[in-house]
C-alpha cells in the first residue's frame, strides 16, 4: 500500500523583517492519492504545487495539517518517496547506467543485482545502447528518461515528479508523455507506483492522471478534485478528453479572472 493523504494542510513561510510579511502558501488542503494512483496537481504559477511536492518528499515540513503516506507522517526525505526534478538533477561525471546505479548504491543493493536492476530499467525507458553515454552527450528528452529511470530503479513507494518535461520542446515532451503513459498502462505491478506529478498542463494531466487536483491561487487550496476515468492510451481527440480540457480550463480561468 502507497496511499497519500493531505489533511488540513497550511504552510507558511515567515517574513524576513519588520515590513516584510509571512507568506502563506497553502491553506486547509486535503485530498487523498490512493495506492497506484496517479495524481496530478494543477494550477496558476505560485499556488503551492512544488511547495505541496516538497512536503511530499520531506524537505519541508507542514506549518499545520498532516502529509501521510501509508498514515504515517512523512518524514526526512528517503529512497521510498523519490523525485524527478524539471533540471534532471544527473551527476555529469557519471554514464548513465552509473547514474541509475546511484541510488541502488545508497541503498545497499549487491553489485550483482544493481546490474540486472539498471539493464531492465534502462531498457524501460528506451535508452538501450547509451548505457556508457555521459549527460552532456544526451539530448534533453534523453535525460529525462535517465532521471525517471533513477527513480523508478530504487522502487520507491512513491514517484514524485516537478514539472519534469517542462523544459523540453513540443515534441520530445509528447515523446515523453507517451513513454510514461505506456509505463502506467503496463501489467508488470512494478512499473505501477503512487505517483504525484505538478505541472502547468491540462493535456498533460489528463494524458497521465487518474486524478487531478487544481488548486485556487495563493494561498493554494482545492478548487476541484477531478477522477479521470478514460480509457488509456488518451486521445485528445476524444470528446470525453476535450470536455475534461474545457472543464479545467475554466476552472484554472476563473482563478485568473479572480487575481484580476
Amino acid at each position: 500500500m502507497s496511499e497519500v493523504r493531505i489533511a488540513n494542510v497550511c504552510k507558511e513561510y515567515p517574513g524576513h523583517g519588520a515590513h516584510d510579511d509571512a507568506v502563506l502558501a497553502l491553506e486547509r488542503v486535503n485530498f487523498e492519492a490512493k495506492d497506484h494512483e496517479f495524481c496530478s496537481i494543477l494550477g496558476h504559477s505560485g499556488c503551492g504545487k512544488t511547495t505541496l511536492l516538497n512536503l511530499l518528499a520531506g524537505f519541508e515540513r507542514p506549518t499545520r495539517g498532516q502529509v501521510l503516506v501509508d498514515g504515517q507522517p512523512v518524514g526526512k526525505p528517503t529512497w521510498e518517496r523519490t523525485i524527478v526534478f524539471q533540471d534532471y538533477a544527473l551527476f555529469p561525471w557519471m554514464t548513465v547506467e552509473q547514474n541509475i546505479a546511484f541510488g541502488l548504491e545508497m541503498k545497499k543493493i549487491p553489485a550483482q543485482d544493481r546490474e540486472a536492476i539498471v539493464s531492465r530499467h534502462i531498457d524501460l525507458v528506451g535508452l538501450s545502447g547509451f548505457e556508457k553515454r555521459y549527460p552532456h552527450q544526451l539530448s534533453g528528452g534523453m535525460k529525462q528518461r535517465v532521471s525517471i529511470a533513477r527513480a523508478l530503479a530504487v522502487e520507491p513507494h512513491v514517484l514524485l515528479m516537478d514539472e519534469p518535461f517542462a523544459a523540453l520542446d513540443a515534441q520530445n515532451r509528447a515523446m515523453m508523455q507517451e513513454e510514461l503513459g505506456r509505463m502506467l498502462a503496463s501489467s508488470d505491478a512494478r512499473q505501477r507506483k503512487t505517483m504525484v506529478l505538478v505541472t502547468h498542463s491540462i493535456e498533460e494531466a489528463i494524458i497521465l492522471s487518474d486524478r487531478i487536483v487544481v488548486l485556487t491561487r495563493r494561498p493554494g487550496r482545492v478548487k476541484a478534485n477531478i477522477e479521470v476515468d478514460l480509457p488509456r492510451p488518451r486521445s485528445e481527440a476524444d470528446p470525453r478528453f476535450i470536455d475534461l480540457k474545457m472543464e479545467l480550463r475554466n476552472l484554472i480561468h476563473d482563478e485568473f479572472q479572480v487575481e484580476q
